[in-house]
């Protein structure tokens, strides 16, 4: 993610699991988790640190739900800013079913889910079809697999279309009103406009619209 940030040519991230089945399924359950170990601890910090990092990240991301994502691997999705999944992908929350509970994720999940459909996802700790996650706002679209290679280049392609400024400055505009009032809402997005709309790439756009033509944007 830090080389991401800093190469200028890298407009979006899109993230997915190796192979087919699996796009995460979370924590290892053989690997100490109990033991209250250094090691342990130090796992917990460092997902705690990616998942923020992913979610606070200033350039576009994208989830490719390949396979089934669980634990761990739910809050890692909801990181991202879209999720596109095939449509026989499962999700869930199973933690409770082992004596443990989703403490980190818990955080994204209620920036995305409402809480009482959170709470039953949660509390039953039974899987989801990508259907009812999608219908709960976990996940941006559930694709067939035939069309599902297709369907996220063309979603790649049209986010790198776009200004690479004018999406770091909306991002940052909508990241920073996730705690504040509405008034200082208004306020704090009107100088996000003042902002974007000062860049050499809106001049550019909305030249390119005028005649007729695609932009060319350059992120200055």
């Amino acid at each position: 993610l830090e080389t991401a940030e800093k190469d200028d040519n890298v407009r979006v991230v899109c993230v997915s699991g190796a192979g087919e089945r699996i796009f995460c399924s979370g924590a290892d359950l053989g690997g100490g988790i109990g033991t209250s170990s250094g090691q342990e601890n130090l796992a917990f910090k460092n997902y705690a640190k990616l998942i923020t990092r992913l979610a606070s990240f200033p350039k576009p991301t994208l989830a490719k739900i390949n396979g089934h994502c669980m634990a761990g691997g739910t809050g890692f999705m909801l990181a991202c800013d879209i999720v596109i999944a095939k449509e026989d992908a499962k999700f869930g929350t199973p933690e409770v079913n082992v004596g443990l509970f989703p403490m980190m994720i818990g955080a994204l999940i209620f920036r995305n889910v409402l809480r009482k459909k959170a709470m039953e996802m949660i509390l039953l700790g039974e899987k989801l079809t990508a259907k009812e996650a999608l219908e709960m706002g976990m996940i941006t679209r559930a694709v067939p697999k035939e069309q599902f290679e297709v369907e996220v280049d063309t979603v790649l392609k049209i986010i790198v279309s776009k200004s690479p400024i004018g999406l770091r400055i909306g991002k940052e505009a909508f990241q920073g009103i996730e705690t504040m009032d509405l008034e200082a809402s208004v306020d704090f997005l009107s100088e996000k406009l003042i902002e974007v709309a000062s860049t050499q790439d809106a001049v550019e756009g909305i030249t390119a619209f005028f005649e007729k033509r695609r932009p060319e944007f350059t992120g200055k």
